[in-house]
């Protein structure tokens, strides 16, 4: 088991943000806002999935779990503040936020369910964040010309997501959690999590005025299947979820770890009481 460090953001998030503030490039801008949308539903959804889980352990079984489970619970947390200050800014930009909405009403369709469907959902989600997170912090190109304080902003994320990648993962089959329903959900989260992408990505393009402009597709076709494009870079990790010898430690988490040691003034423990 591992002990996921929480830490405080020392990133200014009082500031506005320039409407196109990834490199001047709306599309990109687009896409980010979008995840970012995502991120304050979705991070509850993770705290309530591993509060769920070790609910069900007994004494000794929940003390064993107890750092790690508040360490990423911690890191959740900050995660959905942070964000939900990000998309503060959006929404005085005119977005509007569709993704966040369908995140909450998907989870009411688990409530009274076994904990170990929680935990199969977050643990799918967590390798998209995950493998996103190891994309962002070996990739230049999606983060290109971005303001360098927003950009410090989701290389800290990507790295707490890399660090705390193998928890629901770990508690899932701790509860005895099948391999079978883990790859089927992971189907499901992954047709969700890519549709409703799409989706909040085109109406934050219609709502910034860059639908109609041929440079806003060119961006897209680079981003999504370029030489250094999403799908290029994230298939492959994507794919490795559904073998039968599949761990999330399985994926480098180096990057992050050397991203956390390199911003210590930036990304600041928080310590124990």
């Amino acid at each position: 088991m591992t002990t996921p460090v929480v830490r405080r953001l020392l990133v200014d998030l009082r500031t506005p943000l320039p409407r196109r503030w990834n490199g001047g490039d709306a599309f990109r801008t687009a896409l980010f806002n979008a995840l970012s949308m995502s991120f304050p539903a979705g991070e509850q959804f993770f705290i309530d999935s591993v509060r769920l889980g070790i609910g069900t352990l007994d004494a000794g079984q929940r003390e064993a779990w107890a750092a790690e489970v508040q360490g990423f619970i911690g890191q959740e947390a900050t995660h959905r503040r942070i964000h939900e200050l990000f998309n503060e800014h959006l929404s005085r930009q005119g977005l509007v936020n569709h993704w966040a909405p369908r995140i909450v009403r998907r989870a009411r369709h688990l409530d009274g369910k076994d904990p170990r469907a929680w935990l199969a959902v977050t643990a799918a989600t967590e390798h998209f964040t995950a493998i996103l997170a190891e994309y962002l912090l070996k990739t230049d190109a999606p983060l290109a010309g971005c303001e360098p304080r927003l950009r410090d902003l989701w290389l800290w994320h990507a790295s707490e997501e890399s660090e705390h990648r193998c928890t629901a993962f770990d508690l899932y089959r701790a509860l005895g959690g099948n391999e079978r329903w883990r790859r089927r959900l992971f189907l499901v989260v992954s047709l969700h999590f890519a549709t409703d992408l799409m989706r909040q990505t085109a109406n934050n393009l219609w709502h910034d005025g860059a639908w109609w402009r041929a440079s806003t597709w060119a961006s897209a076709w680079r981003t999504v299947f370029g030489r250094q494009g999403l799908v290029r870079e994230c298939l492959g990790p994507w794919r490795r979820y559904l073998a039968h010898d599949f761990h999330p430690s399985q994926g480098d988490g180096a990057p992050g770890a050397r991203w956390l040691a390199a911003h210590g003034d930036l990304a600041v423990p928080v310590k124990s009481a």
